[in-house]
């Protein structure tokens, strides 16, 4: 099966409900389709080996995604906050492509590339312009439906490709077909280049949901949208929910009652936050989404009922599954592993490896499956004795002190019960003596006075062991994140080396 399916039978089931809202513009699952079959002629024409996005969330970034996969080429949405350099680099990765979005900068980057470019909105008009191919023939599954490169919050970014097959079964394996009602409206405000955005549009498709785009995240408009447009779901990064939590202590109102469901990940969500989350909203049902862009997005959830149960818990071990993100889906495998590959039991750490059909593990480069289909995640983490999953962050991220590996979540959920401390990072850093030490990087939080340095050791000495202690403290205005939410831990080792 190809994409563009599930926007045919949306279409063909419902043709006059309505499919997206962007900037007070809708459009129906009849007019949609119509313009992806347009984008399609426009991509076809081109004779471009891909489709590029090099802009915000908009009707444009939809229509694109399902031209090209009626086209049959990648669809490859670019980080348009990237610096000029990085830019340039991706761009010359995908000659040539019909880049949709920022005309003025791909002809600065890009000037000799023989890119086809079109603003964004000259290309909704000339997509409900063009005369769709009427023999089009899409690829059946096999081929590459996106084409993302990483977040590189480790490294180099890498081209990671998805191909129809993955993303299908991923729909298929966790959407039923036509199952939102009329009402129903999920709020996308997360970047067109993530893989969230990219899941969350086409599992809205399968289930016949309206779509409501919010370009720009803010937390004001975000909350005007949930009431304007009687939103029922949403996906948020915790850093997202953190603003909006705040700009609602603040006194921003704003009707919230139709909210069902709020599905978060792309970043560790702090477990006083959700728990702050959980109380604000006594009504909504909370789910922690875990995946990555190799995996087609979810691998594992924890779902509302265990959000409040764990809430609720008195028994420590059953409280302590708020802080991990749930089970692996049915359709999936996973494993916890040892550097030597050997499977680890219950309660101990090592890499997640994970398989399954919407699993592809593949780049441009190199495919980082393993003989018998496992994908490496280099994520860290262990199941408890209930098959919950916890991570411990990236596994570059263990810090190795003198042999002994050390999580650096685990320091930080302590240091974050300080209440004076608004946000916490743990990292290596150099150590003559046990080769790798404990560095700590403290945002105070608002109101508050520093706390000395040796009530911060006193209070991780108390609750961890004594190699838990850092040997470097360093008190900072802010962190620093990607625009997803995620700690960029190379930035905090670079600045506590400084």
């Amino acid at each position: 099966m190809n994409l563009a399916l599930f926007l045919e039978m949306a279409a063909g089931a419902a043709p006059d409900r309505i499919a997206l809202v962007c900037d007070g513009k809708r459009w129906t699952y009849g007019e949609l389709l119509a313009a992806a079959q347009g984008a399609c002629a426009l991509i076809v024409q081109s004779k471009a080996h891909y489709v590029a996005l090099l802009d915000e969330s908009s009707e444009a970034s939809v229509i694109a995604q399902f031209g090209a996969a009626l086209a049959g080429i990648a669809y490859c949405p670019l980080n348009y906050r990237l610096a000029d350099a990085d830019l340039a680099a991706q761009l010359g990765r995908i000659v040539p492509a019909l880049v949709v979005g920022h005309a003025e900068r791909v002809a600065r980057l890009a000037p000799d590339q023989q890119h086809v470019v079109y603003p964004r909105a000259e290309f909704t008009l000339a997509v409900q312009e063009a005369t769709p191919p009427a023999d089009a023939e899409y690829d059946a599954g096999d081929g590459i439906a996106i084409q993302l490169f990483t977040s590189g919050t480790t490294a180099a970014p890498k081209a990671a490709i998805l191909k129809h097959a993955n993303l299908v079964s991923y729909i298929l394996g966790t959407v039923e077909f036509g199952a939102a009602e009329e009402s129903d409206a999920v709020l996308v405000s997360v970047p067109p280049y993530h893989i969230a955005g990219i899941a969350a549009i086409a599992s809205s498709i399968y289930a016949l949901r309206r779509i409501v785009m919010l370009p720009a995240f803010a937390p004001d408009a975000w909350l005007k949208l949930v009431e304007a447009e009687q939103v029922t779901n949403a996906f948020v990064v915790p850093t997202m929910l953190s603003r909006v939590i705040h700009a609602m202590d603040k006194g921003v109102h704003a009707q919230t009652a139709s909210l069902r469901s709020i599905a978060y990940g792309g970043g560790k969500m702090p477990i006083e936050l959700i728990r702050q989350a959980l109380d604000l909203f006594p009504d909504t049902g909370f789910t922690n989404a875990y995946g990555l862009t190799e995996t087609s997005s979810t691998v594992a959830l924890l779902g509302p009922a265990e959000h409040r149960a764990a809430h609720c818990a008195s028994d420590p071990a059953a409280r302590a599954r708020l802080a991990s993100v749930g089970k692996p889906l049915p359709t999936i495998e996973l494993e916890i592993r040892d550097d030597e590959g050997r499977v680890l039991p219950a309660g101990q750490t090592g890499e997640i490896y994970v398989r399954g059909d919407q699993v592809s593990g593949q780049y441009r480069e190199r495919s980082a499956l393993d003989a018998d289909g496992w994908f490496p995640t280099r994520d860290a983490g262990y199941l408890d004795d209930e098959g919950y999953l916890f991570l411990s962050g990236r596994a570059d991220d263990v810090i190795v002190r003198g042999g002994e590996n050390i999580s650096p979540g685990e320091i930080e959920d302590v240091v974050l019960t300080h209440p004076a401390i608004a946000d916490v990072a743990a990292v290596a850093v150099p150590s003559a003596e046990w080769g790798e030490g404990v560095g700590l990087a403290v945002v105070v939080r608002g109101g508050h006075d520093q706390p000395a340095p040796d009530d911060l050791k006193d209070l991780i000495r108390a609750r961890l062991r004594s190699s838990r202690v850092p040997d470097t403290i360093a008190f900072l205005p802010s962190l620093p994140y990607n625009e997803m939410g995620k700690l960029l831990r190379r930035e905090v080792r670079r600045i506590l080396a400084g």
